[in-house]
């Protein structure tokens, strides 16, 4: 008789561990992605502050979504450097060649669960490459990092959208409007 298969289950803190382990060994760190963040909001709210921007940062870190999409872009980085790839998608990522954009889609994916203030910030950041997101995007330097800049300006991107839902709920309490839920976007 065979032995009964054992299903996979996939542990929660070692898939988000792992996401904060290789963002660090790819050098970006949570207060640089913090900064975006403040750059994105520090307009609409004067009063924001940096323990603030990494507070969210780490939430939309922990979202199974967004560290799929992390380890996911890194990994095929990783692979671009390696040479791993198969012609000419090998190519298309060493040279971050501008008709490829998978490396958007997978951002994206992050900011798609945060809604349309996402999306324009990331565009916004994507186009602008503040920060972080220029050094990451540098082609001259030795690591490959087409989906990592994509991928930190939409973890920043993201949220910054947190901060404006949660903000607007905030005024509507304070004012003693009635509003439906919360008005946050997810958690």
């Amino acid at each position: 008789m065979k032995p009964e298969k054992i299903p996979y289950c996939l542990n929660s803190k070692k898939v988000a561990d792992a996401t904060k382990e290789w963002l660090h060994k790819r050098g970006v760190t949570m207060e640089e992605i913090a900064e975006l963040v403040m750059l994105l909001q520090k307009k609409y709210y004067p009063d924001l502050t940096m323990e603030e921007c990494v507070h969210n940062v780490e939430k939309v870190l922990s979202k199974r979504e967004v560290q799929n999409a992390v380890l996911t872009g890194i990994q095929l980085d990783i692979l671009a450097e390696q040479g791993a790839l198969i012609s000419p998608l090998q190519e298309m990522i060493e040279n971050d060649e501008s008709l490829y954009g998978v490396d958007e889609i997978l951002a994206f994916s992050i900011v798609n669960v945060y809604g349309s203030i996402g999306f324009t910030n990331y565009g916004y950041v994507d186009k602008l490459k503040p920060g972080v997101l220029e050094r990451l995007n540098d082609k001259d330097d030795e690591p490959i990092h087409t989906f990592l800049d994509d991928i930190v300006g939409a973890v920043a991107a993201s949220a910054s959208s947190r901060i404006a839902h949660r903000k607007q709920a905030e005024r509507e309490k304070a004012l003693g409007e009635e509003s439906v839920g919360d008005g946050s976007a997810p958690e």
